[in-house]
């Protein structure tokens, strides 16, 4: 059976960013989702739509087609006493290279990453972790099969969040610390 649309698909993939190896799938772990659903990046999709179980598929995504530039607007600096809890400022939290889960205005929830600790500031990076970065894929096809209803339950496979996320559909929920690129 083919990859295609709506089809359970289960792969063993290794991404390269910068030389270095940023995420891979399991040994015995395939990475598993219904392709055509949007849980992976389109360009990821495409590279293996049509392959069949035991082939093997190696492409490159350019940042445009994987998590997009780095926004500037998205870096910013935010007041020290957001960061208050029972008030004094979260010390422990605060140092460069720290992902801090945070809401938006509109309660959107999204990581921060500090890049900088100020006097009375904090700089942060709202990007995508991979915003800027050329993704090289290396990838095999496990298995294809059929979407059976307990595959619509909407248990996430990617390994980092456990296997299942209990919050019924991946689809928009933030696996938070997730950072594979396959759940939203």
């Amino acid at each position: 059976m083919q990859v295609a649309q709506n089809k359970m698909v289960a792969v063993d993939y290794k991404l390269t960013v910068d030389g270095q190896i940023a995420d891979q799938s399991r040994p015995g772990q395939p990475l598993e989702f219904i392709f055509g659903t949007g849980m992976l990046l389109p360009k990821f999709e495409a590279a293996i739509e049509g392959k069949e179980p035991g082939e093997k598929v190696a492409f490159t995504l350019e940042p445009k087609d994987g998590y997009g530039e780095v926004i500037a607007e998205a870096i910013v600096e935010l007041p020290k006493t957001i960061f208050m809890v029972d008030g004094k400022v979260a010390e422990d939290i605060l140092f460069e290279g720290s992902q801090i889960p945070m809401a938006d205005a509109q309660g959107n929830r999204m990581i921060g990453l500090v890049k900088e600790v100020k006097e009375e500031a904090v700089v942060m990076d709202f990007n995508h972790p991979m915003a800027g970065k050329t993704l090289n894929f290396e990838v095999e096809v496990i298995s294809v099969r059929d979407v059976t209803p307990e595959d619509l339950q909407g248990n996430c496979s990617c390994g980092h969040c456990g296997g299942e996320c209990g919050e019924g559909d991946c689809e928009g929920h933030d696996h938070e610390g997730c950072d594979c690129g396959h759940c939203h």
